[in-house]
């Protein structure tokens, strides 16, 4: 962050952001998402994790609740501050801080790394510069043999960057570049008054990789 800012300088849209945790968002439903509560219990999410876009740390604290070693970033510091109060409240030893997640290199910098990296609908956002950005950064950051977890709406327009697609975790998470596309699966993405058509994938760096 630039001194006397709030906000992350790579990323003017966390004014934006900021702004919706002025109220409660639609997409901030007061639980994790189902999707990630079933890949706990499947024994997906292991060690150390990262979660990237947490928002006020729903999934940051259901995980920490659940034995993990849990770091939220997010680009909104007052969605932060939430999650250090709902955590402080709670007596969950869970960590938040105000972060871009297109500076993971940063967190490696501080010798951070994670065996788990979760993401509940921040990809999905992104622009397609930002995608590419994001991961040659989450390379920094996932220990080989680790398992980024993403959930995102479908994307229901080919000519739109918004949304997910099986045919694009493949392209982005090339094998040569040290990516395995483990499963995308049909589920959805809940908000507070609908929810959605999405996508949940498994992406795995692979034991040899390094960043």
């Amino acid at each position: 962050m630039s001194a006397g800012s709030r906000y992350p300088v790579a990323r003017p849209r966390a004014y934006a952001f900021d702004a919706a945790y002025e109220t409660v968002p639609n997409w901030d439903i007061g639980r994790p998402q189902r999707a990630f509560v079933y890949l706990e219990e499947a024994g997906l999410i292991r060690g150390r994790v990262l979660d990237v876009g947490c928002g006020t740390g729903e999934l940051s604290l259901f995980l920490a609740r659940h034995g993990h070693e849990v770091l939220g970033i997010d680009i909104a510091p007052r969605a932060i501050e939430q999650a250090r109060e709902k955590a402080r409240w709670r007596r969950i030893p869970a960590q938040f801080l105000v972060w871009d997640a297109l500076d993971l290199a940063g967190l490696a910098r501080g010798g951070l790394s994670f065996r788990t990296v979760v993401d509940s609908a921040m990809f999905h956002l992104l622009g397609d510069a930002e995608r590419d950005r994001f991961v040659d950064e989450l390379a920094s950051v996932l220990d080989p043999g680790g398992a980024y977890l993403v959930l995102g709406d479908v994307r229901t327009d080919p000519r739109a960057t918004y949304g997910l697609s099986p045919e694009e975790l493949e392209r982005r998470f090339r094998p040569e570049a040290g990516w395995g596309v483990a499963f995308v699966r049909r589920t959805v993405f809940e908000r507070r008054y609908s929810r959605n058509p999405a996508y949940v994938a498994c992406v795995v760096r692979h034991p040899t990789s390094r960043p």
